[in-house]
């Protein structure tokens, strides 16, 4: 019964932490666009999202690390035939990267209020796919187990890395056409507005 607790627990942590990263690197895409306003925007915006980052951090995303890390602790003190599973081997070893790119972040968070990070939004946009991409393998592997079809995993996470890339092109590219259109449309706003030569 008590595996059944610390499995419940540890699934609700999993949501809790992955819902934190994947928020947490969208506000630092939208703490470095701010960079882009005229001021005052940009120190109210950059001062926002910093609040925002360090509470998301501290108060939602590592708290739900660390009860995902404990339950799954628990998990396998009540279960410790487990750790002789071969695919638990491969997903802990995937959380492991996971725990890397928690900390990572961290450090970003504390760039970004020293105004020292060199990321660009557009490498923070392929950053923050990344947990993606492990949360896809690490719910394959618990799910499947041993049984995991290598090849179409494989097939999924080609597909998902191709499409990632493909939709953050194009976002760049409609961003860039956008700010092009709103360019122009000021321009001739302002010719517009300038008294006509006699």
């Amino acid at each position: 019964m008590a595996y059944f607790w610390f499995k419940a627990f540890h699934i609700i942590g999993v949501v809790v932490w992955f819902a934190g990263l994947f928020y947490l690197v969208r506000l630092f895409i939208y703490h470095v666009e701010a960079e882009e306003k005229p001021e005052p925007a940009r120190s109210i915006l950059q001062e926002q999202y910093a609040l925002m980052e360090k509470r998301l951090y501290n108060i939602i995303t590592t708290p739900g690390m660390a009860v995902t890390v404990a339950m799954a602790i628990g998990m396998l003190y009540t279960q410790p035939d487990l750790l002789h599973d071969r695919w638990l081997h491969f997903k802990l070893g995937f959380v492991a990267i996971l725990l890397v790119y928690h900390h990572y972040c961290g450090r970003l968070l504390k760039q970004l209020g020293k105004g020292e990070c060199k990321w660009n939004s557009r490498q923070l946009r392929a950053l923050n796919e990344a947990p993606t991409l492990l949360l896809v393998v690490i719910v394959m592997l618990a799910v499947f187990k041993n049984s995991l079809p290598t090849d179409a995993t494989a097939w999924v996470v080609v597909g998902l890395v191709v499409t990632m890339a493909a939709t953050i092109q194009l976002y760049a590219k409609i961003r860039r056409k956008n700010e092009e259109k709103l360019a122009a449309a000021a321009t001739q706003t302002t010719d517009n507005s300038l008294p006509a030569n006699s």
